[in-house]
């Protein structure tokens, strides 16, 4: 009898806060498990992540956390050891930390577990993700090599496609971002009734990023653009309900700062009227949500590929090159820009794309049909790799 399949997940996250990098998750595991099935294999996944309260939103019996920290690291009988009983290892770099622009501290750590898989000699696949930027010579070495030694290297827009190629990585599988697969419910459909209007409201643009000081370089009024786009929804003639969406959902610690969801909540306060959806338990749980929206705009690049991938005409309010680079790639071209364009220009977009979402619909389920064929090439690498082991 053939034993199950063993694939170990890296960088990915059963119980993270940011419910984007979860989305990558659960629709990983989803490929896995289709991959596994197509080859007639059963499968048993285990997903290397760091500790967390949340409960996890990964189940099944094929499913396996390990906690992973520092000693897990480096301990031989650790990660190492579960890296060399694996079949293959999976790594989607958190979907954007495979660059240096987020500090060495975690770069070094996605190194450490590269490179210890390299060492086991176990196939490393590299699931579509963001690559670099890379400005240290150390780090465009180190990614360089790993690539080098990879079984598959998918990225997930033609911006990381061109920076792999620029550090001499040759054969790249261009797809789509994972979340695409993200599994949700289906909305009831609705005759009568408001006009859903969702707004996701990023905590860490309304407190000025990560230290206050406005490191992403907006050149507009990020806090201000959300309460105009409140107020001019709530003045429509449609007769709009808003709804303020968190996707980013941080109940304690040093991320709290960064919580969407006490952001959305003090704006539903001041502005009353407006619905402040659920503290979600699961990425597919906020899917499920935004499903149900008739007009949706965010800064978390994740609420909008919810909405994109569910046929919700959306306008992704980009903080940086990954959204236009995602987007852009399978043929979206509704991004705006918040590091370059005014408050005022990105209103003026918004506003009118609304009046225009029935268009919209149809250029994003064309760009979604698109990025679905893209992401099938992923796939398809992943389950040939699989065949042979």
């Amino acid at each position: 009898m053939t034993r199950p399949l063993r694939i170990c997940l890296i960088m990915h996250s059963t119980r993270s806060d940011n419910l984007g990098v979860g989305a990558l998750s659960v629709a990983e595991v989803a490929i896995v498990r289709d991959a596994a099935k197509a080859l007639g294999r059963d499968v048993e996944i285990t997903v290397m992540d760091w500790k967390d309260k949340r409960e996890s939103y990964l189940v099944g019996d094929d499913i396996t956390i390990r906690d992973l920290d520092g000693k897990v690291m480096l301990n031989p009988r650790g990660f190492f050891a579960i890296a060399r009983r694996s079949d293959a290892v999976i790594d989607i770099g958190a979907g954007d930390s495979f660059a240096d622009i987020y500090g060495s501290r975690r770069l070094k750590r996605m190194f450490i577990l590269k490179y210890l898989t390299h060492i086991a000699r176990t196939p490393l696949i590299m699931a579509p993700q963001t690559v670099g930027p890379f400005t240290e010579g150390w780090s465009k070495r180190l990614a360089r090599w790993s690539m080098r030694l990879c079984a598959v290297v998918a990225t997930r827009d033609a911006m990381s496609t061109k920076a792999a190629a620029e550090l001499g990585q040759k054969d790249v599988i261009e797809a789509s971002d994972v979340a695409l697969r993200l599994p949700y419910d289906p909305p009831a459909p609705r005759t009568g009734g408001p006009v859903k209007v969702g707004i996701n409201v990023s905590g860490l643009l309304m407190g000025g990023g990560y230290t206050g000081k406005n490191e992403f370089g907006l050149q507009m009024d990020y806090p201000g653009l959300i309460r105009d786009l409140i107020r001019h929804f709530q003045a429509h003639g449609d007769g709009c309900e808003v709804h303020l969406v968190p996707h980013v959902i941080v109940n304690e610690g040093p991320m709290v700062g960064e919580d969407d969801y006490r952001a959305s909540a003090a704006l539903a306060t001041e502005f009353p009227g407006t619905v402040l959806a659920p503290s979600f338990a699961s990425p597919s749980e906020a899917k499920t949500y935004i499903a149900d929206m008739d007009f949706f705009m965010g800064a978390r690049m994740h609420a909008c590929i919810a909405a994109f991938s569910s046929g919700v005409p959306v306008i992704p309010m980009a903080y940086s090159r990954k959204f236009a680079g995602l987007f852009g790639t399978i043929g979206y071209a509704r991004t705006v820009d918040c590091t370059s364009e005014e408050s005022a220009a990105i209103l003026d977009k918004i506003t009118a794309a609304y009046e225009e979402r029935a268009a919209l619909k149809v250029e994003a389920d064309a760009a979604f049909a698109q990025g679905r064929e893209k992401l099938r090439r992923y796939e398809d690498a992943l389950r040939d790799v699989l065949a042979t082991l």
